[in-house]
């Protein structure tokens, strides 16, 4: 299991909301690169568009800018919540085939509002940033998580011969 230092904005969420796990914020986060980076999704919003970071949430955000964080590779540019479950969807898939749903159930991902939960908790701890028309909402019922995994995946059973 991944360790994050006890300083970590992200280790006191963890004490606060047991909800999920820490893979599960990981998973969220290498969701969002995977988004960005494979699937090409995201635009860079203007300035106007982002909601004003709170200053208690400003200066968290400068005391760990130093530290590494796995967000850090990619630029900022905005996913909506739909095309962050997609990638989610996607991402599972890649990762692990028609165990997905398992494997993010046990860390408490279930349903795709369970990814808008994680995005809003790391927005509340500076980790992420959001616009000002994106709502918790956007995540509600994008897919049924007991189907989605098992979409487009190739299923072949092999030629005896």
């Amino acid at each position: 299991m991944p360790v994050v230092d006890a300083d970590h904005p992200l280790f006191r969420l963890l004490e606060q909301d047991r909800r999920y796990t820490l893979e599960a914020y990981l998973f969220v986060l290498e969701a969002l690169a995977f988004a960005q980076e494979s699937l090409g999704f995201g635009v860079e919003p203007a300035a106007e568009e982002l909601e004003p970071v709170s200053e208690e949430t400003s200066a968290r955000s400068r005391r760990d800018a130093a530290r590494p964080r796995r967000g850090d590779r990619r630029a900022e540019r905005h996913v909506s919540g739909q095309q962050l479950c997609e990638a989610a969807r996607l991402y599972g898939q890649q990762q692990y085939g028609f165990l997905a749903p398992t494997v993010l159930g046990a860390w408490g991902l279930r349903r795709t509002a369970d990814i808008g939960e994680i995005v809003f908790n790391m927005i509340e701890i500076g980790q992420m940033r959001k616009t000002r028309s994106d709502r918790r909402e956007d995540f509600h019922d994008v897919f049924d998580f007991n189907d989605a995994f098992s979409r487009d995946i190739p299923f072949a059973v092999p030629d005896p011969g």
